[in-house]
């Protein structure tokens, strides 16, 4: 597993692809894998997806149609092999060339001069019939939803089984980290090294190990200067940095024999779910991490807008999406 740190690679596209090498390199074949590529199939997102089935070879693909949309070709293995990808090229237009000196021109092919040949899998196209398949921006507000639900049930591991009632995160004891033993990243932008423990502070990261020693030359940080690819044990919540004793405090529930092959924490653009930081029951005054007194003129602040045509009594889910 590895922690792209962000929920579309539009952004950073050429590391999605050094990443998807990275974990189809542990692949042994010796089981069958499924690929589940994502549903960025326009622009960019369909010239990468592309580069994905050539640098895969699958045998088999399967493309489901959108409902009321025909606008992308399907995937045949000819198309694939003549169509270019993001960082890959297609086979170039039959460059011919012409052969005699005869005022009749014959043309010859240079497929016939040891071309690559087209990529063999068998295409399965399906039309869903399912009611609503594929309307436009309702995908992005129901993964919103799914990933909220998989970080709250990831952090319900934290729970003891023995306790009815769901104990909030300033109840429960994190791990404490010296800053020594951690490499630190922030995948999804450029943050400058004074502000990086606000940046770390109270947010979502992921557990990894990187091959390289940790060394460091101070009692601050260790900062990496690039994004590694590498091993995400797990998942994890820095909930406090303790300046004075150089520690990191984090919550996760990877075990103990997992945690000590971790030596490096990544920062992505995954938001903790609001509805962690505002439901933490006994805390008297201003919650942790949760402001009242915001000043709005701030450049770069703004409050989160909701979809006004996602229904929501649909859901019962508690978190706040505001």
């Amino acid at each position: 597993m590895v922690y792209y740190g962000q929920t579309s690679c539009e952004q950073d596209t050429e590391r999605y692809l050094d990443v998807v090498k990275y974990v189809f390199g542990s692949y042994k074949k010796e089981v069958p894998l499924v690929i589940n590529t994502m549903g960025w199939v326009k622009g960019e997102g369909l010239l990468l997806l592309i580069d994905i089935i050539r640098l895969l070879s699958p045998s088999h693909i399967v493309q489901m149609d959108v409902y009321d949309w025909k606008a992308m070709a399907p995937l045949t293995p000819e198309y694939v092999h003549l169509t270019s990808g993001l960082y890959t090229k297609g086979k170039q237009q039959a460059k011919c060339k012409q052969m005699g000196t005869s005022g009749v021109e014959n043309w010859k092919s240079s497929e016939e001069e040891g071309d690559v040949s087209a990529p063999e899998y068998k295409l399965l196209y399906i039309h869903p019939e399912f009611p609503r398949a594929g309307v436009a921006g309702e995908a992005r507000v129901h993964s919103g939803i799914l990933r909220d639900m998989s970080i709250l049930g990831y952090l319900g591991q934290l729970q003891s089984p023995d306790v009815g009632a769901v104990l909030p995160l300033h109840s429960l004891v994190p791990y404490q980290v010296p800053f020594s033993a951690v490499a630190l990243r922030v995948i999804h932008t450029d943050v400058a090294p004074t502000n990086i423990m606000y940046a770390v502070n109270a947010s979502w990261v992921g557990l990894c190990r990187i091959p390289d020693e940790i060394r460091c030359q101070t009692d601050g940080p260790v900062l990496l200067t690039q994004t590694p690819v590498c091993d995400c044990l797990g998942f994890g919540i820095v909930r406090g940095v303790e300046m004075e004793k150089k520690l990191y405090h984090v919550l996760t529930p990877v075990p103990p024999e997992n945690l000590r092959l971790v030596n490096c924490l990544l920062l992505g653009n995954i938001a903790v779910p609001n509805c962690i930081l505002v439901g933490q029951q006994g805390v008297e005054g201003e919650i942790p991490y949760v402001t009242s007194d915001y000043n709005y003129s701030i450049l770069g602040s703004g409050k989160l807008k909701k979809k006004k045509h996602f229904k929501r009594r649909e859901y019962s889910f508690e978190c706040d999406y505001t």
